[in-house]
């Protein structure tokens, strides 16, 4: 890490709100987690008085069935920010220059910087097509949020090709696919891929995710992660919750049908993106965008304000919750 990049840095705004009065709308995180979640949590809080395996073999397996990879190839990590943080470390320096998505997650630029290399802003839907020569890394979110669409499997395919050719690395952010049926790009050679068990399975608090990756790069991480970076809470409920296939597909469900209908009515008002996401991102034009964040919170509900992402300048977005609280979304916004 760049101590003097510190100096300079800010922490990056995120959407999310504690307000008990108000349905957030700004986090895009499953709003319903499996069941059977609270007596596995409290059998590992009574377990948590003896150290957790730093092998972590159990949630390795569950997550490797998951996505389709070795178990070897699973890297665990404190959620997908830990990730990012535990290979930026490990790939970025101060003669780094990293592709960074735009508009896209805050983070990655971010961490970029405060390792002394510098983020190279691509448009979102340009990245794929991006020639990686020179660049360390690049790095491609899919489904990309805020935007909400998940890049073509062989465009991706052919990226992580170049990278190899270039000898960059290709990191995927696969945070939100779990909503999507899209198959991962884990396996693929000189890939890495992050994923969240934050988002799917409505637990952002718990704090558990995991790497995928192959090769020297893989056992570079497994070397440089922290020792004992997953509490034993985070371990057995991620474990669980990996196993639990229909939950996953309930979910994909619930969010394919209302992300459509609630696409429907905002854009008899207002422009929206095409998502393959829970959550959307709407321009609101002529509209006055602090004047629907306030009527949206009048009527009990917090949208993310994302003119804080780059390049967004009047836009808001809105998660895709159960459908009650979706109506209470659109009653709010009077569309």
């Amino acid at each position: 890490m760049d101590t003097h990049a510190l100096d300079v840095a800010s922490r990056i705004p995120h959407g999310g709100t504690n307000d008990p009065h108000v349905i957030d709308f700004s986090a895009n995180t499953n709003p319903e987690s499996p069941s059977g979640v609270t007596p596995v949590y409290d059998a590992a809080l009574a377990a948590s008085r003896r150290y957790p395996s730093d092998d972590y073999g159990e949630f390795r397996s569950a997550a490797a069935e998951y996505v389709g990879c070795r178990p070897r190839s699973v890297i665990p990590t404190a959620g997908v920010m830990a990730g990012i943080r535990l290979l930026f470390s490990i790939v970025v320096d101060s003669d780094s220059t990293v592709v960074v998505p735009e508009p896209s997650f805050g983070e990655y630029a971010h961490e970029v910087r405060i390792q002394g290399g510098e983020p190279v802003g691509v448009a979102h839907d340009e990245v794929v097509d991006v020639d990686p020569s020179g660049h360390d890394l690049v790095i491609v979110c899919r489904p990309n949020n805020p935007t909400g669409e998940a890049v073509d499997a062989t465009a991706l395919c052919a990226l992580a090709e170049r990278c190899r050719d270039a000898g960059s690395t290709l990191f995927v952010d696969e945070a939100f696919l779990d909503f999507t049926p899209l198959a991962s790009i884990t396996g693929e050679p000189g890939v890495v891929v992050a994923r969240s068990l934050t988002k799917v399975f409505g637990l952002p608090g718990l704090r558990a995710g995991f790497l995928v990756a192959t090769g020297d790069v893989r056992d570079r991480l497994d070397t440089g992660r922290v020792s004992w970076g997953m509490s034993t809470p985070a371990v057995d409920v991620g474990a669980y919750c990996l196993q639990r296939e229909e939950f996953v597909e309930r979910t994909r469900e619930r969010v394919a049908s209302e992300r459509d209908r609630v696409r429907d009515r905002l854009s008899t008002r207002w422009d929206v993106f095409p998502s393959d996401a829970p959550f959307l991102l709407f321009d609101v034009g002529e509209d006055d965008p602090d004047a629907v964040l306030d009527a949206a919170r009048e009527g009990g509900i917090a949208l993310r304000d994302a003119r804080t992402f780059a390049g967004l300048d009047n836009h808001l977005r809105t998660a895709i919750r159960r459908p009650d609280e979706n109506d209470r979304l659109l009653e709010a916004l009077e569309v």
